[in-house]
């Protein structure tokens, strides 16, 4: 790794040394980013960003004393400069660090090999295929992403940690009108992997499938409203479990007391026998995994509910302190100048027993969701909304037609428990995620499940 081939490890294992616990996250990071609209460039933008973190804990029942700060350099001399405003001198010697340890991303394709032109072509010709090959499109809104981050992670409890990140998303918006009506389809493609996330004619694929649906929704009729059954197809990603559950089994939230729902419920029922919720960070190419969290602790799977039953939280190390346990693995932040905080990865519901097919074949009038939209949720009290950016209604397990302007709405806990037949397929769906002002990437995944009773948004009869 190219960006810390000239740093000190030794000086910098002395500047994170002197505390109960202090580290020192050195980042080298570049982006670019490309906004199509209307047919044209709206805005590209190109950054790189270096720098350092310090940390340091104290214990202080019932937690811990908190010392940060950060430096846009990665010279030791800075680097120990700000150790002092911190925390006064660095030792003159500290415990020798650890042989590196180092995770890379998988990439086959550079995307920095690849020519800016080149991605704008891309854009243009999936602009230009949904405008000449489907009707009443207004607007077609794409954006282009691309990141490679390099990290260096060395603490007093002698970890050397280093890894280098490679993301690359697309996100396609299109808009039909007809009649003074709009719909919209979505579709986002991205992952940990290089520019080869987007040949072999994926992207155009994506936008058509986005195109279809918007137009579609012109003619389907409004999704009734009221307390029904609903079948989640697998097809819809993660969205629900993501933002209606996830949010509240971080552990700082629990602590804080904005998670009622779960706060004091370790090793008591909160779902149905056959969910099982577990966030994984170790799945290769997801947009959440990562080798190590930014705390230095090796990513693992985490159950977090098992067979019905709460067995763990997500924790970073200030709350695992104040918890009197380890941390689980979970401690991320944005970039250098974050502290770290409890973070999903990879959040999924297990697979279960049932096949798809049999249960939507058991639902005998409801709505079929097969692809989520935007959404929001209160996570002090779970309440969520959520948009149904595709969805069918279905009478005695036959899909019947399309419907638009649908949207879910409940309490995560309550919708958890209310789910009571879950599929063994899976499918996934990606995001950044946002909390305390900062944004990490993530995934999450879900079965087809079904719920008895769920609030639906829509017409009223």
């Amino acid at each position: 790794m190219a960006a810390w081939s000239g740093i000190a490890v030794r000086e910098l294992a002395r500047a994170a040394a002197g505390a109960d616990y202090g580290e020192v996250f050195l980042e080298q990071s570049e982006s670019t980013s490309v906004r199509f609209e209307d047919s044209r460039v709206a805005d590209a933008a190109t950054g790189v960003e270096q720098g350092a973190g310090l940390r340091f804990l104290r214990r202080r029942a019932p937690g811990a004393q908190t010392l940060q700060g950060s430096a846009n350099s990665l010279d030791e001399r800075e680097i120990l400069r700000l150790r002092g405003a911190l925390l006064g001198p660095a030792p003159e010697r500290a415990p020798e660090p650890a042989a590196p340890l180092v995770w890379r991303a998988p990439v086959r394709v550079d995307p920095r090999e690849v020519p800016l032109d080149e991605k704008i072509a891309l854009l243009r010709r999936i602009d230009a295929a949904v405008r000449s090959r489907f009707p009443h499109i207004r607007q077609v809104s794409l954006t282009y992403g691309e990141g490679r981050k390099e990290v260096l992670l060395v603490n007093s409890e002698g970890a050397h940690c280093r890894a280098l990140r490679t993301a690359v998303m697309l996100s396609l918006n299109v808009v039909a009108q007809r009649d003074g009506m709009l719909q919209t389809g979505q579709a986002v493609l991205g992952g940990l992997k290089g520019y080869e996330l987007l040949l072999e004619g994926r992207p155009e694929a994506a936008a058509e499938a986005a195109a279809r649906r918007a137009l579609a929704k012109l003619d389907a009729p409004k999704a009734k409203a009221g307390e029904m059954a609903i079948v989640i197809s697998s097809s819809a990603g993660g969205t629900l479990i993501h933002e209606a559950v996830g949010h509240a089994l971080e552990a700082d939230l629990v602590q804080e007391g904005t998670s009622p729902a779960y706060q004091g419920q370790l090793g008591r029922t909160v779902a149905p026998a056959n969910v099982t919720v577990i966030d994984d960070p170790t799945l290769p190419g997801a947009r959440g995994s990562f080798g190590f969290d930014d705390e230095a602790v090796v990513a693992r799977p985490t159950p977090l509910i098992k067979s019905g039953v709460l067995v763990d939280y997500l924790y970073d190390r200030v709350s695992a302190l104040k918890a009197g346990r380890a941390s689980n693995g979970h401690g991320r932040r944005e970039s250098f100048h974050c502290r770290p905080i409890p973070r999903m990865s990879n959040l999924y519901i297990a697979p279960g027993a049932d096949d798809p097919a049999d249960i939507l074949a058991g639902l005998k009038a409801g709505l079929l969701v097969t692809r989520m939209g935007g959404g929001q949720v209160n996570t002090a009290t779970g309440e969520f909304v959520f948009e149904v950016d595709e969805g069918y209604w279905v009478e005695d397990g036959v899909v019947r037609h399309l419907v638009r302007d649908a949207n879910l709405m409940g309490v995560g806990s309550e919708a958890l428990r209310g789910i009571d037949r879950v599929g063994w397929d899976i499918g996934w769906g990606i995001g950044t995620c946002g909390k305390d002002g900062q944004g990490v990437p993530v995934s999450d995944g879900m079965p087809t499940i079904r719920m008895p009773g769920i609030l639906v948004g829509g017409r009223h009869e």
